[in-house]
């Protein structure tokens, strides 16, 4: 299956001898599944079926779904005239007339009401046996129009990927030299001081040793490696890559993080602030995908 957005549309009718139903269907993001159907009281009985649909074809994603229907423009003029409830309001309309000495007039038009048109048994049969032409239709245009978003959002985030990875670049070739300036001044400053402050020069040693080990950034550069491997991976992959993003860009966030607290060089904070920034980007994008 390919990777999905969770925004999408999708659209479909189905026409019979007397009507035409159409079925639209809007997705949005949400962390679950959600469904708000809007539709005519005529197709409470098929809502499971309907919900059983969009559970098999969609993990993930917030679902508004629009039934309606029209009777077809060929016979949109006729009308089936209820004569039973005709000759009943004419016989109430006597009686009123009669009882109250007020003379009132019929006409044929007021018959052309909804209030008297004959209730067509056959209508909701027909609409029920259109309605999964139409909704598998509508599912269809959905889930390509879904597709198509989430491959736009698999570029975005490869691109947010390659400038984070190219900060990321910067800090490493940064690395060995900062921590080389942060050794050498250590060191002169010790030398310098080391008669006033009575210090022998193997505890100096071992003081620059443990503070360049608190500075080290080794450990961070090497999991930002792993995480970013797996990156490439899942943005190659099928399927539903939203979640396993959101963690990856938490433990990416960790170790960008890390390397900005350990780091007193100018240069790497300003680069690890642009990694945060993609990260930050990366995870706005991938809250959108199944």
């Amino acid at each position: 299956m390919s990777v999905q957005s969770m925004t999408g549309f999708g659209k479909a009718e189905a026409s019979g001898e007397k009507f035409t139903l159409g079925v639209e269907i809007k997705t949005v993001n949400n962390r679950f599944k959600d469904f708000r159907f809007k539709m005519s009281s005529l197709f409470n009985s098929e809502e499971i079926k309907l919900r059983k649909k969009i559970e098999k074809n969609f993990k993930r994603g917030s679902f508004e779904i629009h039934i309606n229907y029209k009777k077809n423009q060929n016979l949109q003029s006729e009308i089936e005239l209820d004569t039973k409830k005709i000759e009943a309001f004419i016989k109430s309309f006597n009686e009123i007339s009669t009882n109250t000495a007020v003379p009132l007039t019929i006409k044929p038009t007021d018959f052309l009401r909804s209030d008297f048109a004959l209730e067509d048994e056959s209508k909701e049969i027909e609409l029920i046996e259109l309605l999964p032409k139409a909704f598998d239709e509508a599912l269809e245009k959905l889930t390509e129009s879904r597709q198509i978003e989430g491959a736009g959002l698999v570029q975005k985030l490869k691109d947010h990927k390659d400038q984070y990875a190219s900060f990321y670049k910067n800090v490493k070739e940064l690395k060995n030299s900062y921590q080389d300036n942060v050794k050498e001044k250590l060191i002169s400053k010790f030398e310098k001081d080391l008669a006033s402050i009575k210090i022998e020069e193997t505890r100096m040693l071992q003081e620059v040793i443990y503070y360049m080990e608190k500075l080290d950034i080794d450990e961070e550069i090497n999991r930002i490696e792993l995480h970013l491997k797996k990156l490439d991976s899942i943005l190659s992959s099928k399927g539903e890559i939203g979640r396993q993003i959101d963690f990856l860009v938490q433990e990416l966030n960790r170790e960008t993080n890390t390397i900005g607290s350990k780091s007193g060089s100018g240069q790497i904070s300003e680069n690890v602030v642009q990694m945060k920034v993609q990260l930050e980007k990366i995870r706005e994008q991938a809250l959108n995908m199944e």
